[in-house]
C-alpha cells in the first residue's frame, strides 16, 4: 500500500512539473472611438461610434509549451470583433489560427491562416507610429499588403543577430487566392532597422498580384522616424483584381474592378514622445495608380493621405488618443458618393489586457 501511494506521489508530482512548463494566455484589445466624417454621405458629414479608432478590438489566445532541449510547441487562434455593438468583424471568426514549433537554434515554422510577409515587414521594422503600428480607422499602407492575411500558410522565420528573414508558401486550396509565396529579410540593431519584402499570390484561375516593400526606421531617444516604399502589380482579370485592389480606405484608388494595373506608394512619419505619458505623431501617405482601360491608359490616379495623432497613456494597458486624417484624390477615382476630399478626426478609449 506504502509503495502504490509513493508511485502515485511521483506520478503526481511528474506531471505538475509536465504542465508547470505549458502556458495559456488570454489577451485582447478594447478600443471604440468617436469618428466625424465629412462627405461621408451625398456630401453631408457622419458621426459614427466605431469598433476601433487605433487598433481594432480582439480577443486571443497565445499558447506556449516547453518540450525540452531548445524545442518548444507554440498556438494562436485570434477573433476580431465590433466593440460597438458585439458582433464578428469579419467573415472569418479566427482571424489568426496556427500551430508550430519553435527552436532556438533552427527558428520557427507555424502552419494555418496567419499574417503574410508584407504585413510582418511593415509592422515589425517600419511601421507607421511608434506606439501603434498604423491607426486601424484610418491605415492607407495596409492597403498594399494584399489582404495582410494569407489561408493555409507554412511560415518559416529565423534570426542570427540583428538579421531576421521569413518565407512563406499557401498551397492554393480552395476557391479564393490562397496560393502565394514570398519572403522578407530585416536588419534591426540598436537605433536603425531596414528591410524589404516580395509576395505573390495567384488566384485559381492563374492570375497573379505581387508586392513589393522597402523601408526603415530610426529611433533615437524620444523621436521614432520612417519612410517607406510599396507596389502592388496585378494581371488583368481574376478576382485578385477586386479582393486587392478594393480601396485604401473603403471604395478609394479603385476606378472599376479588375481595371488597376499598378498602384506605389511612399510613405514618411515621426513620433515624439513629449513626456512620458504623451506622445504626438504625425504621417503621410501618397499612392499613384494606373489602370488596364483604353479610356484611362494615360491617367495617373493620385491620393494624398495625412493624420496625426495624440496619445495619452494612464498605464501601460489604458490609454485615450485623439487623431485627425485628411484624403485627397484626383484622376479617375472618387470616394463612394463622388467626393475628391475628406477629412475626419476621431476621439477614443483603447485598453489591453
Amino acid at each position: 500500500m506504502k509503495k502504490a501511494a509513493l508511485a502515485l506521489g511521483i506520478l503526481a508530482a511528474s506531471t505538475s512539473a509536465a504542465w508547470a512548463q505549458s502556458s495559456v494566455q488570454l489577451y485582447g484589445i478594447m478600443d471604440v472611438g468617436l469618428r466625424y466624417t465629412s462627405n461621408a454621405n451625398a456630401g453631408s458629414s457622419q458621426k459614427q461610434v466605431i469598433p476601433g479608432g487605433m487598433s481594432q478590438s480582439r480577443l486571443g489566445i497565445n499558447v506556449n509549451e516547453d518540450l525540452g532541449g531548445g524545442l518548444k510547441a507554440i498556438a494562436n487562434l485570434e477573433h476580431r470583433l465590433n466593440s460597438d455593438t458585439g458582433t464578428v468583424a469579419a467573415a472569418d471568426f479566427w482571424r489568426q489560427s496556427w500551430v508550430g514549433i519553435q527552436s532556438s537554434d533552427f527558428g520557427r515554422i507555424t502552419l494555418g491562416r496567419q499574417y503574410n510577409i508584407l504585413f510582418d515587414i511593415y509592422t515589425s521594422t517600419y511601421a507607421s507610429f511608434k506606439y501603434s503600428p498604423y491607426i486601424e480607422a484610418y491605415k492607407p499602407e495596409i492597403g498594399l499588403s494584399m489582404g495582410a492575411r494569407q489561408d493555409n500558410m507554412v511560415k518559416y522565420l529565423i534570426e542570427s543577430g540583428p538579421i531576421r528573414a521569413e518565407v512563406q508558401v499557401s498551397a492554393g486550396e480552395g476557391t479564393g487566392p490562397n496560393k502565394s509565396y514570398g519572403g522578407l529579410l530585416r536588419y534591426a540593431e540598436g537605433a536603425f532597422s531596414v528591410g524589404g519584402a516580395f509576395l505573390q499570390v495567384t488566384d485559381q484561375l492563374g492570375f497573379k498580384a505581387k508586392g513589393w516593400t522597402a523601408g526603415g526606421a530610426y529611433t533615437n531617444g524620444p523621436l521614432y522616424v520612417n519612410l517607406s516604399w510599396a507596389t502592388n502589380k496585378f494581371d488583368q482579370g481574376g478576382i485578385l483584381g477586386t479582393a486587392y485592389t478594393a480601396g485604401l480606405l473603403g471604395p478609394v484608388l479603385n476606378a472599376a474592378a479588375n481595371d488597376v494595373k499598378k498602384r506605389d506608394m511612399i510613405s514618411a512619419g515621426f513620433t515624439y514622445q513629449l513626456t512620458p505619458q504623451l506622445n504626438l505623431g504625425a504621417h503621410y501617405w501618397y499612392a499613384q495608380q494606373t489602370h488596364y482601360s483604353a479610356a484611362l491608359a494615360n491617367t495617373k490616379s493620385k491620393g494624398h493621405y495625412a493624420a496625426i495623432v495624440a496619445d495619452y497613456a494612464f498605464s501601460k494597458r489604458t490609454d485615450a488618443y485623439v487623431e485627425l486624417d485628411y484624403t485627397k484624390h484626383s484622376g479617375a477615382v472618387r470616394f463612394a458618393n463622388g467626393a475628391e476630399k475628406r477629412g475626419g478626426s476621431i476621439v477614443g478609449l483603447r485598453h489591453r489586457f
